[in-house]
């Protein structure tokens, strides 16, 4: 592939043009299995090229080379990304290497679902972006209800979950001592996005359930389940929430 702005030969389809500085993808899609990743790359809704790498994580011997591996693996799908300077990552697969790759790269990652990410991807491509919410995750706490249930773990979910960038405002809820003890510690699940893309997170800590309302940018259903679903991730991430 050639370069579409001064025609000058690419080392790889999509790679961003060194010499004239010209992007030759507009976005990523990145597929990720524990031992296969499919980097693909779009630009203007269509494919320019698709890269294919693997890892192989058995028989390493200790954990300290699993570990050794798997940011190596990571660190060859970042370089990809990374060759493309894309202005979107959309990303699906397994959370352990999609938390790797995150760590090499400071894009934001965009949650993609279905059979096919990458149709999905140039489906959702013609849809309008979320707001971006600049904003600290204190500044958006808001409601009549201060306590949080869990102390410093509950408190440490409403910051995880008011620091995503789609987030408004995170509106803490009556606390429910009745419900069904839960031996785990504090636990915290983003429930299905209602109508207007908004979704509740509940916070269990033994047998008290406190259920947060959360306002999000998505303007309906299948936005704000892309939303719920990053905020579920976040929460895994921080050990808030059982994979």
């Amino acid at each position: 592939m050639d370069c579409r702005q001064c025609a000058t030969a690419l080392d790889r389809p999509g790679d961003y043009c060194l010499v004239c500085r010209t992007a030759n993808a507009d976005a990523v899609v990145l597929e990720l299995e524990r031992e296969r990743a499919t980097v693909t790359c779009l630009l203007d809704g269509e494919v320019v090229g698709a890269r294919t790498v693997t890892t192989t994580p058995e028989g390493l011997g200790s954990d300290q080379n699993a570990v050794v591996e798997l940011r190596n693996f990571a660190g060859l799908v970042a370089d990809e990304v990374q060759r493309k300077r894309p202005e979107e990552v959309y990303v699906t697969g397994d959370r352990a290497v999609i938390s790797a790759v995150r760590g090499q790269l400071h894009h934001e990652f965009f949650r993609v679902e279905g059979e096919d990410p990458v149709q999905r991807v140039i489906d959702r491509q013609g849809e309008p972006a979320l707001e971006v919410v600049d904003a600290p995750p204190e500044s958006k706490l808001g409601g009549s209800h201060s306590t949080l249930i869990g102390g410093r773990a509950g408190q440490r979910v409403i910051y995880t979950v008011a620091g995503h960038p789609h987030v408004k405002k995170v509106i803490p809820g009556p606390i429910d001592a009745g419900g069904a003890s839960s031996p785990t510690g504090v636990r915290a699940k983003a429930t299905r996005a209602d109508a207007n893309g908004n979704v509740r997170v509940l916070i269990r800590d033994g047998s008290s359930v406190q259920e947060n309302r959360v306002v999000t940018t998505a303007g309906d259903r299948e936005l704000g389940e892309h939303v719920r679903a990053d905020l579920n991730e976040a929460l895994v991430e921080a050990e808030l929430q059982d994979e």
